[in-house]
């Protein structure tokens, strides 16, 4: 175990600390009829799957992949985001202990950043249908950062702003295999992946996944007992 206690907690929202319920694709199929893709047959199928595979990452750069054309890509990705606010609006809910979970790590002196592959006017939507506005010491989303995920920006830009003074000093925690790239691109030291979303035991631990937990709470406990430990020791 590291000597260096863990100052910052970068949290995903849809899958990780939010219950998605299956809002994604159902965002997705409706931006996919909007971008001209067949409702039904391989096409669509491929696609469908590409979303899956790509879970975490940024929508706008999903639909570039897929679309091949940015204005069929702004399109798509304007009738998702319309779809997925619609739904979240009555739909979205925490994962149980979230909200607890993240109170108990800044109430311990770790700072928390929510991150998401959503728009940042999503993200705020989302936010606002939770109450979690002040949750968190951060949110962000790609265009906040640079890039979305996998890259680090999202982690990098988190860590600047909370001034926090190492890489080795943070831990991620996501639902997908994309979650897990952006954590160990950053250099995060806890780069952990949670069963509450889009990938699996298997696919989290294939993708360098550090710990696989049950969900956010499990994680704020492995967090919470190294902070309790370090301090025992100094």
């Amino acid at each position: 175990m590291s000597d260096k206690q863990i100052d910052l907690a970068v949290l995903d929202m849809a899958g990780t600390t939010v219950a998605d319920g299956g809002l994604v694709l159902r965002a997705f199929e409706a931006a996919a009829t909007a971008a001209g893709i067949p409702a039904e047959g391989l096409e669509r199928e491929a696609a469908r799957q590409y979303v899956v595979d790509t879970m975490g990452q940024s929508k706008i750069v999903v639909f570039r992949a897929l679309l091949g054309d940015e204005d069929r890509a702004q399109h798509a990705n304007r009738a998702f985001e319309a779809a997925y606010d619609e739904f979240a609006a009555t739909a979205a809910a925490p994962i149980p202990g979230a909200a607890e979970a993240i109170t108990a790590l800044r109430a311990a002196g770790i700072k928390v950043a929510l991150t998401t592959g959503f728009s940042r006017g999503t993200q705020d939507k989302l936010l606002k249908a939770l109450g979690w506005e002040d949750l968190a010491d951060l949110t962000l989303a790609p265009s906040d950062a640079g890039r979305g995920r996998p890259y680090p920006d999202m982690v990098l830009t988190a860590l600047l702003r909370l001034d926090i003074d190492a890489v080795d000093r943070v831990a991620v925690l996501g639902d997908t295999a994309s979650d897990i790239a952006t954590g160990l691109a950053a250099g995060a030291r806890i780069v952990a992946g949670t069963l509450t979303g889009a990938h699996d035991e298997d696919q989290l631990r294939a993708a360098g996944a550090t710990h696989v937990v049950a969900s956010v709470t499990e994680f704020a406990r492995i967090l919470l007992a190294e902070r309790s430990e370090t301090i025992e020791r100094a």
